[in-house]
C-alpha cells in the first residue's frame, strides 16, 4: 500500500468515527503530518476528546490522556522523583507528558502556572525536572481541547502558548442527517475501543519526510509573504505574523498538498490551512466587526493569487 493509499485508509477509518467532519478531520491529519501540536476549540459534547483518541489510536501512537483542571500541578504532568528506601536514592517516576501523544484536555481550566509548564515541552520536545532535563518520546504531539473563554471556570491560554499550535480547528454542530447518525449508531467509545492503527510510528515519520520534501515554488513563497505582509500592514490585525508562523503556514500547506495527491504546494493548499493555522495567532482591529476566522478569510480575499 503507497503513501496515499495509506493516507485515504487514515481518513476513512476516522470519518467513520467522527460523523460529518471530513474537512476538519482532514485538517487534523494535515497538522500531526506536518509535525505540529493541535488545539481543538469547542463546546462540550461535540466530539473535541473522541477526535483526539480516534487521531492518535489511528496513527498508532502511545498516548495519555490529562484532564486539565484548576488544581492540576505542573508536577502532575512532568512527574516527580520518590525517595526509594530500598535503593537507597530518588527514583524518578515519569508523568504522562512522556507519552507520543499528550491528551490534554479542557486545557484552559488549568491556571496559567500549569499551561505554561507545557511551554518548554511543546517548543523543545524535552522537559526539566529537579534540574534535569530529560528527552520527551519521538514523534510528540500535544492534542489540546479548550472550552469557550466565556465559560466559567476557564483561563484564556497566553499568546505564547497559542503560537506553539499549529493549528486550531472547532467542530461546530453536526447537520441533520450527521446528528441522525449519531443518534442511531453505537456509541463512539464503544467504537474506540474497536479502532485499529492505520500506520506505525515509523511510517508516519517516512511520511513526515514526504511532506518536508513537497514542493514549494518561488511565486508561492511570494504569495505567503504578501499574505504574511498584509497582516502586518495595521488594515486587518493589530498585530502581524511572525516568522515562526510564516514557516508554520508552509508547512501545513505542503501537509495539504500531500494529503491532496501533489508533490508540490498550490495556493489552493495556502487558502484551504490559512484560517487554521494563523487566526489563533491575530486580533482583529477594533472596527472589523469580524471573528479572526472571518477576518482572515476577508484579507485572502483581497490579497491577489500570484
Amino acid at each position: 500500500m503507497d503513501a496515499q493509499q495509506k493516507l485515504k485508509a487514515l481518513l476513512n477509518q476516522l470519518n467513520t468515527v467522527i460523523v460529518g467532519k471530513p474537512a476538519q478531520v482532514q485538517d487534523c491529519v494535515a497538522c500531526l503530518l506536518a509535525g505540529g501540536h493541535l488545539l481543538i476549540e469547542d463546546v462540550p459534547g461535540v466530539g473535541k476528546t473522541t477526535l483526539a483518541h480516534a487521531l492518535a489510536r489511528a496513527f498508532g501512537l502511545q498516548f495519555s490522556r490529562v484532564q486539565f483542571t484548576a488544581d492540576l500541578m505542573p508536577s502532575d504532568l512532568s512527574g516527580v522523583s520518590i525517595y526509594e528506601r530500598g535503593k537507597e536514592h530518588f527514583v524518578f517516576h515519569p508523568g504522562p507528558i512522556f507519552a507520543q501523544v499528550l491528551l490534554a484536555d479542557e486545557i484552559n481550566r488549568a491556571s496559567p502556572k500549569t499551561q505554561s509548564a507545557l511551554l518548554e515541552a511543546m517548543e523543545e520536545k524535552q522537559v526539566t525536572v529537579e534540574g534535569e532535563t530529560r528527552a520527551l518520546p519521538s514523534p510528540f504531539f500535544v492534542i489540546a481541547t479548550q472550552n469557550p473563554h466565556d465559560q466559567l471556570g476557564t483561563f484564556a491560554l497566553p499568546e505564547s502558548q497559542l503560537d506553539r499550535f499549529l493549528m486550531r480547528i472547532s467542530l461546530g454542530y453536526p447537520d441533520r442527517a450527521a446528528e441522525r447518525e449519531l443518534l442511531n449508531g453505537r456509541d463512539r467509545r464503544d467504537m474506540l475501543d474497536r479502532l485499529e492503527s492505520t500506520l506505525s510510528a515509523v511510517e508516519l515519520q517516512a511520511l513526515q519526510e514526504m511532506v518536508l520534501n513537497v514542493h514549494a515554488a518561488g511565486p508561492l513563497l511570494d504569495y505567503v509573504q504578501e499574505l504574511i505582509a498584509a497582516t502586518r500592514s495595521g488594515r486587518w490585525f493589530l498585530q502581524g505574523l511572525s516568522p515562526r508562523a510564516g514557516i508554520s503556514v508552509v508547512r501545513a500547506a505542503k501537509a495539504q498538498a500531500l494529503l491532496s495527491g501533489r508533490d508540490y504546494v498550490a495556493p489552493d493548499d495556502v487558502q484551504a490551512i490559512l484560517p487554521q493555522t494563523v487566526a489563533h495567532r491575530l486580533i482583529p482591529v477594533s472596527d472589523a466587526g469580524r471573528g479572526p476566522v472571518e477576518q482572515v478569510r476577508a484579507m485572502v480575499e483581497a490579497v491577489p493569487l500570484p
